[in-house]
């Protein structure tokens, strides 16, 4: 990558694998991967087709790939994963990968699967266009990835907080698609009978230190290109988790962190 390029990237490619790679070596938090796989894969039920090739895009541990396999009874299954740690316990064909640039020959696949990778993506017109040209013809992509209105909470709580303490913010929560251009983004990057449609899961803590902790074991800690490099104050840690409880605490003391889930799905234009 080109200076250039660099500068104008949203995220820092090596920093997320290095999330990616730490979230998998230690206690991996994947309530909220299995929560969303599970989702996907009633959707996939719904779809016609034979799908004998999958491949499982940000497959962490491969669950969701082997999964779908069963559902559909596919022959194959590749996973592709950044991370060398998740990919060590894949058992099926694994492939080290960012979802920026696919390493697979065109019409590869059948299906493509994505859980909570692909807002990971500085570029996700350019990933859709590169997932479209590894399926075959009529080939299927359905995939599912954080939305525009996911920790809504804990942003706002940071955003006062660090305005108040240290006069001024940095980025610290990634942008997201919304809903209403999901479906238009999927047409404009060659996909037909685009569909798009979101889902919001509520997880509650006890405070926001909680649910800062289980972001980083799920490898969703803060990886723009533009963070601020230095830790945190201490001070306006505590102003945040404060504020977080004073905003959105519930009758019964925990927090609320919310989730956007925008559900994609497309088809590869049939051969003609």
């Amino acid at each position: 990558m080109t200076p250039a390029a660099e500068n104008a990237a949203l995220f820092d490619r090596r920093a997320w694998r290095a999330h990616r790679e730490r979230a998998a070596r230690t206690e991996t938090v994947d309530f909220l991967h299995d929560e969303v796989s599970e989702r996907l894969l009633d959707r996939l039920d719904l779809i016609e087709g034979r799908f004998s090739s999958i491949l499982d895009l940000g497959a962490r541990h491969g669950m969701l790939g082997r999964a779908a396999a069963e559902r559909v009874r596919a022959e194959m299954i590749v996973a592709a994963e950044p991370a060398s740690a998740f990919l060590a316990g894949c058992s099926t064909p694994r492939v080290a990968a960012d979802p920026e640039l696919l390493p697979f020959a065109a019409a590869s696949f059948d299906l493509v699967v994505s859980v909570l990778a692909l807002h990971w993506t500085s570029d996700l017109p350019g990933a859709l266009v590169q997932l479209r040209r590894v399926l075959r013809p009529d080939g299927v992509l359905l995939a599912a990835m954080l939305g525009g209105d996911t920790l809504v909470e804990l942003r706002t709580a940071l955003f006062e907080a660090e305005l108040a303490a240290e006069g001024g913010v940095s980025p610290r929560v990634s942008p997201g698609v919304a809903l209403s251009d999901a479906a238009a983004l999927l047409q404009r990057t060659g996909f037909s009978m685009p569909v798009a449609d979101s889902e919001t899961v509520t997880v509650t803590y006890s405070d926001a230190l909680a649910l800062m902790r289980d972001l980083r074991r799920m490898g969703e800690s803060n990886a723009l290109a533009r963070r601020r490099r230095q830790p945190t104050r201490r001070g306006t840690i505590a102003r945040a988790v404060s504020l977080y409880a004073e905003m959105f605490g519930q009758p019964d003391g925990r927090i609320p962190a919310t989730f956007e889930i925008l559900f994609l799905t497309g088809r590869a234009p049939a051969a003609p």
